[in-house]
């Protein structure tokens, strides 16, 4: 049966392909979130099993408020590792280096991650109360386009920083993914990252450049729980409690503006509006919760991620349910130390290059989202505002961002975070704000879901 199928349309019910490919297709978006998703806990001194298990109840949780629609992964935030590093910045071991992990401090910033959800459910709440069109005014592809752009900018240096790891894996692991999704045919052209991996993994083998030391340590089984980092047990009115929200909570500014940003570019390459259906109240009520779950269970907050949407443009399998696999398979390997021991001996080439491709994808789907939308840069306003959120994403990210007190505690907004509030507020203050959301057809998203990058 699946042989009749038309891939390059795009597959909206990945049933018809059998459960076994399914599988293989949730593997494959499982894999695309774990090494980005690993490591934010190894930079904060979060559990690595902790982290699988909030990525996996968070994107189930998402996937429920949002009536099953939309095909999008919630992995760890980057953006909330400034927060952490005032919050709990990790402490010194014997020789100097900063490897232990801020067990005193760890609990009040994973309090602060938990409330700083709360302020998705408020916007939710606005969105709901005036209406999407109203909302969607802040938000039009002028400033969309430009944000999504800028995501997988800001992304780009970290890819080019795990290629010179080893840059003939990188290489063969690009290399790879572009012939699969070129001039693969079948299921061989809808499982390139997967096959990148596993290909680039056997040249890793061949060369030495695997260890498997640390695999034969891990236990097979352990609880993903540790309630000496859990935010549950930090909330208690404490100066440091108070300390945290004030510092972690404005974070949520630049992941609200990031969760749009990937909502909308999620709607672009699957070519459904998201936004209107099953409506961006909803979207941004599921990340909320789930980041404000993965706080109070001591995980890193969640975010919808580029990764996977990357995957669904290069694979055309736009299921929602493939990713539901992905995040029971997520859920199941949390509780094996073993299994999380194996995905770490990846060498860090091979996570460069299939993010090399990845990463750009995102900012591709910025370029399609503004042409398709037919913004126009001939008008000096539309210009301006595309001009200075690329600037100021990419221009703050490379000093780390802008740092500023609050009654006497240090806020730290992420390049990310300055450009979405910029490029919201000149759409807002200048003149010739002529866009309109029209729910009926979907306005504000691309309609074709062939994105080829």
């Amino acid at each position: 049966m699946s042989q009749n199928i038309d891939y390059s349309k795009g597959v909206y019910d990945a049933r018809q392909l059998g459960a076994g490919r399914m599988l293989i297709l949730g593997v494959q978006h499982m894999f695309a979130m774990f090494g980005a998703t690993v490591l934010v806990p190894l930079l904060t001194g979060l559990s690595v099993s902790t982290t699988l298990l909030c990525a996996g109840l968070g994107t189930l949780l998402f996937h429920f408020i949002t009536k099953g629609k939309v095909p999008a992964f919630l992995g760890s935030s980057f953006a909330y590792l400034g927060g952490f590093s005032i919050v709990a910045p990790m402490l010194a071991d014997a020789d100097g280096n900063l490897t232990i992990a801020n067990t005193r401090m760890l609990p009040y910033a994973c309090a602060g991650v938990a409330f700083s959800g709360l302020v998705y459910l408020a916007v939710s709440l606005l969105i709901s109360t005036f209406g999407i069109r109203r909302i969607m005014r802040f938000f039009p592809p002028v400033v969309t386009g430009p944000i999504i752009i800028a995501i997988g900018l800001i992304l780009a240096p970290s890819a080019i920083s795990n290629c010179q790891a080893n840059w003939l894996l990188a290489f063969v692991a690009l290399g790879t993914v572009i012939v699969c999704n070129i001039w693969g045919k079948g299921m061989v052209k809808i499982l390139p990252i997967l096959i990148g991996v596993l290909v680039s993994y056997a040249v890793a083998l061949v060369t030495g450049a695997v260890d498997f030391e640390r695999i034969a340590s891990a236990a097979w089984f352990g609880i993903p729980l540790h309630k000496e980092a859990m935010g549950l047990f930090a909330i208690d009115g404490s100066p440091e409690f108070i300390s945290a929200l004030f510092t972690i909570i404005p974070i949520a500014l630049a992941t609200m503006m990031e969760h749009v940003g990937d909502i909308a570019a999620i709607s672009a390459t699957v070519g459904h509006n998201y936004i209107n259906d099953p409506g961006l109240n909803r979207t941004l009520m599921g990340d909320g919760l789930a980041t404000t779950l993965a706080g109070l269970l001591g995980g890193p907050a969640n975010t919808t991620y580029g990764e996977n949407t990357g995957v669904l443009a290069l694979s055309k399998i736009y299921d929602p349910l493939v990713i539901r696999i992905a995040a029971v398979l997520a859920l199941i390997l949390s509780f094996s130390p073993k299994f999380e021991a194996v995905i770490n001996t990846i060498p860090t080439g091979i996570i460069g290059g299939i993010s090399f491709v990845l990463y750009g994808m995102i900012s591709a789907i910025g370029v399609r989202n503004v042409v398709e939308n037919r913004v126009d840069f001939t008008n000096s306003r539309n210009l301006i505002i595309a001009a200075v959120i690329l600037v100021s994403a990419l221009g703050f990210n490379s000093v780390g961002g802008l740092t500023f007190a609050v009654a006497g505690v240090s806020i730290n907004l992420s390049g990310l975070a300055i450009a979405a509030i910029v490029g919201i507020l000149l759409n807002a203050i200048l003149p010739g704000n002529d866009y309109e959301f029209d729910s009926a057809d979907g306005a504000g998203a691309p309609s074709s879901g062939n994105l080829q990058v």
